[in-house]
C-alpha cells in the first residue's frame, strides 16, 4: 500500500520534476578547464529547490578555486533523517556539465534552452547529470509530502568538478568525513535503457596530453622548418594503433569489453593557413581494463615518442592529466547491491544484472576507500553528445526506485 501511494504521487509530481529539471538546464555549470564559470550560479539555484522540500538540514562543503569568479566551487549535501539515524544511504549527482560541443549539431534545441519534445527533455546536462539529480530531489519531497519517515536516513550530495576528475567535488567531500564503511553508496551517473544495469567497477583512466615542437616557418619554405602538425597527426595515428594492438584484450564483463584508446581534443595551432606551425597540441583519453598496468602502457607512449625524435628531430612531450587505476570492485553480494537489485525488479519489472563500464564515476573514489559503492540509473546513454535529452518516463520511474531505497 505505501509503495502504490509513494507511487502515484510521485506521478502526481511529473510536470513539476519536468518544470525543475528544465530550470537547471538553463544555467551552465562548466569547468575552467573549458572555459566555464563553474557551478556556484547553478547551485544557488538548487539550494532555492533544495528549501522548498523540506530537508531536515542543508549544508555547504565548497572547495576554494582561483580559477572561476566566485573562488569557490560548491559542494551541497541535503538530510532526511530517517528512523535508524547511523545508517545513511547516499545519493550523489554532480553539478558540472561538459561543454556543449559544436553547437552546429544541436539540431533540436540549443544546449541551454531546454524544449520538451516527444515526452523528451533536451539540452546539455539533461542526462548527465540532471536527470538523476531531480528524481532524487522528488523521491524525498513525495516521502515529505505524505508524511513518510524513510527506513534509514536519506543523504543527497551534489558535487562539483565531476567532469574533471573531482578534485574539487567528491574527492573534496570524502575529505571532511562525512562517510562510513557502512554507508549505502548510489551514484546515479551511468546504466542501460531499462535500468537493468547496475554498475560495480571501472576501468582504469589515463588522460594525457602530447605537445609536438617543430620550427615555424613561412608555408611557402617549409625546408626551412618542422611541421610540428605533420608530426603531432603521425605520431598520435601511430600511437593509437599501438595502443590498440599491443593491448587488445578483451573482458566482456565491461560494457565496451575492450580497453579505449582514443585521440580527443585538438588544440588551435596558429592563426593563419600560411604558417607552418611549430607547435601542436593533441589529447588522448583511454580507459584501461584492470588486468593491465598503466605504467607499462605510459612507458610504451613514451617509447614510441622517443622513437619519432630521433627518427625526425621533432620534440615529443607527454603530459599526463589523469591517471586512475582502477579500484577494486563493488563486492555483487553487498548490502546496497542486493537492495539496489530488489528496488529494480519492484520498479522496473526488470531483472538487474551486475557488470563493469569505462567511464569513470564518483564511485571509484569510494571503493579506494572500500566502502561499497553502485552506480545505476535508466538513460538512452546520449551524454556529452549533441541533442542530449532525458525521458520523462525515467525521471519518474528512477524517483521511484530512488524513494523504495529509502523505505526498505
Amino acid at each position: 500500500m505505501q509503495f502504490d501511494s509513494v507511487s502515484s504521487k510521485i506521478e502526481s509530481l511529473k510536470n513539476e520534476m519536468t518544470q525543475t529539471l528544465m530550470e537547471l538546464i538553463q544555467t551552465p555549470a562548466i569547468a575552467p578547464e573549458n572555459n566555464g564559470e563553474g557551478e556556484s550560479k547553478k547551485a544557488e539555484k538548487l539550494i532555492q529547490i533544495l528549501e522548498t522540500v523540506g530537508f531536515d538540514k542543508i549544508e555547504r562543503y565548497d572547495a576554494e578555486d582561483e580559477r572561476v569568479p566566485s573562488k569557490r566551487r560548491p559542494n551541497i549535501v541535503a538530510y532526511y533523517y530517517g528512523e535508524n539515524l547511523s545508517e545513511k544511504i547516499w545519493i550523489i549527482t554532480h553539478l558540472d556539465v561538459v561543454p556543449p560541443g559544436e553547437e552546429s549539431l544541436w539540431t533540436v534545441t540549443k544546449p541551454f534552452e531546454p524544449i520538451i519534445k516527444e515526452g523528451r527533455i533536451y539540452g546539455r546536462g539533461s542526462e548527465d547529470n540532471g536527470q538523476s539529480m531531480i528524481a532524487s530531489i522528488f523521491a524525498v519531497k513525495t516521502l515529505k509530502i505524505l508524511g513518510i519517515k524513510p527506513k534509514r536516513t536519506v543523504v543527497l550530495a551534489f558535487v562539483a568538478d565531476e567532469e574533471q576528475g573531482s578534485t574539487y567535488g567528491i574527492q573534496h567531500l570524502i575529505k571532511q568525513g562525512l562517510f562510513k564503511k557502512d554507508d549505502l553508496i548510489v551514484v546515479p551517473d551511468g546504466g542501460n535503457e531499462d535500468g537493468s544495469f547496475v554498475e560495480i567497477a571501472e576501468k582504469s583512466a589515463l588522460w594525457f596530453r602530447t605537445r609536438t615542437i617543430g620550427k615555424q616557418t613561412h608555408a611557402s619554405r617549409p625546408d626551412k622548418g618542422l611541421n610540428a602538425h605533420r608530426i603531432g597527426m603521425e605520431y598520435a595515428l601511430a600511437l593509437d594503433k599501438m595502443l590498440h594492438e599491443k593491448y587488445s584484450l578483451k573482458d566482456e564483463y565491461f560494457d565496451p569489453p575492450e580497453s579505449t584508446f582514443e585521440p580527443t581534443k585538438k588544440e588551435k595551432n596558429v592563426d593563419a593557413v600560411n604558417i607552418i606551425p611549430g607547435e601542436d597540441l593533441t589529447y588522448f583519453d583511454c580507459r584501461v581494463l584492470p588486468s593491465y598496468d598503466l605504467e607499462k602502457i605510459l612507458n610504451d607512449i613514451h617509447g614510441l615518442a622517443e622513437n619519432f625524435e630521433k627518427k625526425i628531430g621533432a620534440k615529443i612531450k607527454i603530459e599526463v592529466l589523469q591517471k586512475s587505476v582502477a579500484p577494486k570492485p563493488t563486492d555483487a553480494n553487498s548490502k546496497i547491491v542486493i537492495t539496489l537489485k530488489e528496488a529494480i525488479k519492484k520498479v522496473r519489472g526488470v531483472e538487474p544484472k551486475v557488470g563493469g563500464i569505462g567511464g569513470g564515476t564518483c564511485a571509484a573514489f569510494f571503493r579506494k576507500l572500500e566502502v561499497p559503492a553502485v552506480v545505476w540509473s535508466t538513460i538512452d546513454e546520449t551524454a556529452h553528445q549533441p541533442n542530449e535529452y532525458a525521458k520523462i518516463e525515467n525521471l519518474v520511474n528512477d524517483a521511484k526506485v530512488f524513494s523504495f531505497l529509502a523505505t526498505t
